[in-house]
């Protein structure tokens, strides 16, 4: 387990994103990988209201009512983005949040994660909001996507000073083919601050899951769009030495590549997306695959 910067909050650094359920995953499959992420010692669990029309929180909802101990998983879910409650207003942040825990079947979600797509709202505003939340006991934690590092660190200021609940952690895509924005300017604020980081889409949308084989065009990856992106020289050098080295360990693709991010520093967890039980199993493993020191600068090199 990895704490999470000075919150206390212990994760596994392999977590699950929740933003398949309801969408590319139902409900028995979803309870399915949720059964096996919690096999695998799996405990973070994230998600957003807003992910497939807020059916992916019902989903995560129903599973953990199955569950004899919920103190055992942290639940972080994002506000900000839903269509009915969106933005970062009081109003908006409260109805967003007592609606995610009516999905969600708990009287608290341990991490509440505030979209920054649209930050225009005073900093106070919002955490006037939060605290309030906090004080009921509804909301427990803290952190941000999508806000850059100079609002962060205003957040987490003016939290102190007037002793609303501090950040603790900070989510933003980060793998071998999403490096700048995390590398450059994210891992500095979340060191100065001592705040956690969860990598998002560490498998860059699918591309570095492995399901994707031979030259890799946009027709051998429909379905996964989104990855279409990454196509290219610099995408095809990246499998390839991802793939050398899964044959050294005798893994998968996707393992390598999710060790390669638990393994960079500053990172609490990645969180993964998985398609089945399967390869969800396959991806909690990664917390064990040790890489070599010439392999992370081999990926390093290849991905720079």
């Amino acid at each position: 387990m990895r704490t999470v910067g000075h919150s206390g909050l212990e994760v596994f650094p392999v977590g699950i994103d929740g933003g398949v359920f309801g969408w590319q995953s139902g409900a028995r499959d979803a309870a399915a990988m949720l059964d096996a992420f919690a096999d695998s010692r799996g405990n973070l669990i994230y998600t957003a209201d807003h992910h497939a029309g807020g059916r992916s929180e019902v989903m995560i909802g129903s599973w953990l009512r199955t569950q004899p101990d919920r103190s055992r998983f942290v639940v972080a879910t994002t506000v900000g983005r839903h269509p009915d409650w969106p933005g970062l207003s009081p109003r908006m942040v409260t109805r967003a949040t007592e609606a995610s825990l009516r999905r969600l079947g708990t009287d608290h979600i341990d991490i509440l994660t505030l979209d920054g797509t649209n930050s225009s709202v005073a900093i106070d505003d919002t955490f006037e909001a939060v605290d309030a939340l906090n004080r009921a006991g509804k909301v427990r934690h803290v952190a941000v996507l999508r806000h850059s590092s100079a609002r962060v660190r205003a957040m987490q200021r003016n939290a102190l000073e007037s002793r609303y609940p501090p950040l603790v952690a900070a989510v933003h895509d980060y793998s071998l083919m999403a490096r700048g924005v995390f590398e450059n300017e994210v891992a500095a604020t979340t060191e100065e601050l001592g705040i956690g980081f969860f990598a998002r889409r560490p498998l860059a949308h699918g591309f570095l899951s492995g399901r994707a084989t031979g030259p890799i065009t946009v027709p051998m990856i429909a379905g996964m769009d989104r990855a279409a992106v990454f196509a290219g020289r610099r995408g095809t050098r990246v499998l390839e030495k991802l793939t050398s080295i899964a044959s050294e360990h005798g893994v998968s693709v996707g393992r390598v590549a999710a060790a390669w991010t638990i393994s960079k520093p500053g990172v609490s967890a990645a969180l993964f997306s998985a398609q089945s039980v399967d390869e969800i199993v396959d991806l909690a493993a990664a917390r064990y695959l040790a890489l070599t020191r010439s392999q992370m600068a081999a990926l390093d090199a290849v991905s720079a």
